[in-house]
């Protein structure tokens, strides 16, 4: 018994020893050192934008209970949670094998031998009694084939929590999204209402004219058609409305609630413009996908230096210690000690090039791993490159279109007291009411495009997985 312990303690410090791993390096981020047009720093916030907490990129209260309630009830980000504590149960097994196994056992064993397979010659029954532990294939990790495989299922659990952290980032943007998109399908039903009560009016108008001889069929049908498109346009924007919010009820997990804060309109949302860019570098810490997709890579080194321990010799040790008797009442009496150790080493010497084809596998999953992190790093380069860039001119693309509607809005109003003067037609009319609401309606795109740009350049930066702003000098990443 005390040789076994000495055994196990001595396996035991082998626990340190060294893998055949490649020496990790960290890939060369295969991208500019600065953004086209950013500035790399940190804006007027002093911090990160992934150190931003989405409570203060978002200002609109309903949008921020809708976010909430979407973290606490989304099933795909519940998914996403169990897989990471199915991993840490796997990760928690394969370290098992670190470690020798310790079982205690007693046994009973009862055995009758005929006449003739008895030494006596006559029929006899045997009792045998036994107690004792014992440790079973341990493997002595000379080579650190069991620790590189303990470190390749370590970096997939923290990959799979890195895949968590993107579930959370993605979610709280498809919420601002789907809220966004509601709202100004909110606003474009209001404009559909509103047009088509003028058009009604119009229509009207123009058939008590053509009553009283002053307006031709023309004017007449030229009326109806516009509230036949009007009411057609109406319905779209109804079924467009109901489908988003359909789908922000599947964001969230749960039906609306009533108690919601009254929403704002898009015009006076209130999102942080202000989102530092920092440097392409920031991302490699502050990315989700980009630490997953490292984690990946990782694990796949890690394989390499189970794939060359698999070459050199590979030793287990079975031993086991106790007491043993034929009958219960000597089973602890003096003399009733037993144990047995049984070393045991196993030489690949001939395997038909499977050792080989193993590491040549492991080592191309390593360089797949190595272009799969590099093109992780070059998307997530471009989404905040192309968030920057739309972002100027999503604001002037904005002010302009505020102008011309303001423009358009007043060309109305004289080409209806025109019209009514009889000065102008009504085609004239017409035109000017058109170009009217088609430029409305492209205010609200031009709303909804700038808000969801943001949106995108705050998810691009890995800004969404704190809730509150982490103060200066800390990170939100791994």
């Amino acid at each position: 018994m005390v040789r076994l312990s000495l055994l196990v303690a001595a396996s035991a410090a082998l626990l340190v020893s060294c893998t055949l791993a490649p020496k990790y390096q960290r890939p060369e981020a295969p991208v500019a050192s600065a953004f086209p047009g950013g500035e790399g720093g940190k804006g007027q916030t002093g911090v990160h934008a992934a150190d931003i907490g989405w409570r203060d990129v978002f200002g609109d209260a309903r949008l921020r209970e809708l976010i909430s309630l979407a973290l606490e009830n989304n099933r795909s980000l519940r998914i996403a949670a169990l897989n990471v504590e199915r991993a840490r149960a796997q990760y928690q097994i394969q370290r098992a094998d670190l470690f020798p196994t310790v079982n205690a056992t007693a046994s009973d064993a009862l055995q009758r031998l005929p006449a003739f397979q008895s030494p006596t010659g006559e029929a006899m029954t045997l009792n045998a009694y036994s107690v004792g532990v014992g440790v079973t294939a341990y493997e002595l990790d000379f080579f650190g084939r069991v620790r590189s495989l303990n470190n390749q299922a370590l970096e997939q659990y923290l990959a799979l929590g890195e895949a968590q952290r993107s579930a959370h980032l993605s979610l709280v943007a498809e919420v601002a999204r789907a809220y966004l998109t509601q709202r100004a399908l909110d606003e474009q039903l209001a404009l559909s209402r509103q047009t088509l009560e003028t058009v009604q009016d119009s229509f009207d108008i123009t058939r008590r004219s053509y009553e009283l001889g002053r307006a031709s069929e023309l004017d007449l049908r030229t009326a109806e058609t516009q509230v036949h498109a009007s009411r057609f346009t109406l319905e779209f924007y109804k079924r467009q409305y109901a489908q988003a919010e359909n789908a922000l009820v599947l964001l969230i997990g749960r039906p609306l609630p009533a108690e919601l804060p009254a929403p704002w309109p898009l015009s006076t949302q209130q999102l942080l413009a202000d989102l530092p860019e920092g440097l392409p570098s920031d991302l490699l810490q502050r990315r989700p996908d980009i630490l997953q997709a490292e984690h990946q890579l990782k694990a796949a080194n890690a394989n390499i230096g189970a794939a060359r321990a698999a070459f050199f010799p590979s030793i287990t040790l079975t031993g086991s210690g106790g007491l043993s008797s034929t009958d219960l009442v000597g089973l602890f009496s003096g003399g009733a000690g037993v144990w047995s150790f049984v070393p045991q080493i196993r030489v690949p010497i001939f395997t038909g090039g499977r050792l080989r084809a193993n590491l040549e596998v492991a080592e191309v999953s390593k360089s797949i791993e190595i272009a799969r992190y590099e093109a992780t790093i070059q998307m997530a380069f471009r989404e905040v490159a192309d968030a920057l860039v739309a972002r100027a001119s999503l604001e002037e693309q904005l002010k302009d279109q505020t102008e011309r509607v303001a423009a358009e809005e007043q060309r109305f109003r004289l080409s209806e007291q025109r019209y009514r003067a009889g000065v102008d037609s009504y085609i004239t009319l017409l035109s000017a009411q058109r170009d009217l609401y088609n430029a409305q309606q492209m205010l609200i795109n031009a709303r909804l495009s700038r808000l969801s740009n943001l949106v995108n350049l705050y998810k691009a930066l890995g800004g969404g997985w704190l809730a509150s702003t982490q103060p200066p000098g800390t990170s939100a990443g791994g």
